[in-house]
């Protein structure tokens, strides 16, 4: 392994360090130096590739939200098709959604949950939130100019769809009581078919 090799690889273990400790005591909680100890680096080490804690916050939460939305965005369609391939593609995108969130628990625990921290480390989570409901918006638009799903208000229908995510997240990943463990057991798969189910066809199942 070259050196440039171990400088990411320890750049990119400062970053997941980071993350859950933001995620697991808040960002003014949070001290340099708990990174650093968690990390087993010095904390030198840490201002060569950072200069600050808002520095290292901003580069997660963008680095995050790019996946994120990627996943989101493979629901865009360019033609029309089959209600059941589009209950097919929805599958997958919400099983890529939910497999997503479990990869990256902490980093959808601080995008979800919120945490308190300085003005611009807020902005940008509040910022990629946005970026979740509009990516969802325009499946739900083009769905509806295909002829998919009827024409109606995408910014409310993506809202509740978003909405409806976090739910399922806050009981499924973050939320270990016992009323929930029937939820807890399922998988992405499972979960991305209830949704799934859901969304088209409501608490009729029509």
């Amino acid at each position: 392994m070259t050196t440039q090799d171990q400088g990411f690889e320890r750049r990119e273990q400062i970053l997941e360090v980071a993350l859950k400790q933001f995620s697991d005591y808040g960002y003014h909680k949070t001290k340099v130096s708990d990174i650093v100890k968690a990390a087993g680096v010095a904390q030198g080490t840490f201002y060569w590739y950072f200069k600050s804690k808002e520095a290292i916050a901003l580069e997660i939460i963008h680095n995050k939200e790019a996946d994120l939305i990627a996943v989101v965005s493979q629901g865009y369609r360019d033609s029309k098709v089959t209600v059941q391939e589009v209950v097919q593609a929805s599958e997958t995108l919400f099983e890529d959604f939910f497999v997503f969130s479990q990869q990256n628990k902490y980093f959808m625990r601080l995008l979800l949950k919120g945490m308190e921290t300085e003005d611009s480390v807020q902005s940008a989570i509040l910022e990629t939130r946005l970026k979740l409901e509009v990516a969802f918006q325009k499946n739900i638009e083009r769905a509806a100019e295909l002829g998919i799903l009827p024409q109606k208000d995408p910014m409310v229908q993506s809202a509740l769809l978003v909405s409806l995510l976090e739910g399922m997240l806050e009981r499924w990943l973050f939320n270990p009581q016992q009323g929930y463990s029937k939820l807890q057991s399922q998988s992405a798969n499972q979960l991305a078919k209830d949704v799934v189910q859901f969304e088209f066809f409501g608490l009729l199942g029509i």
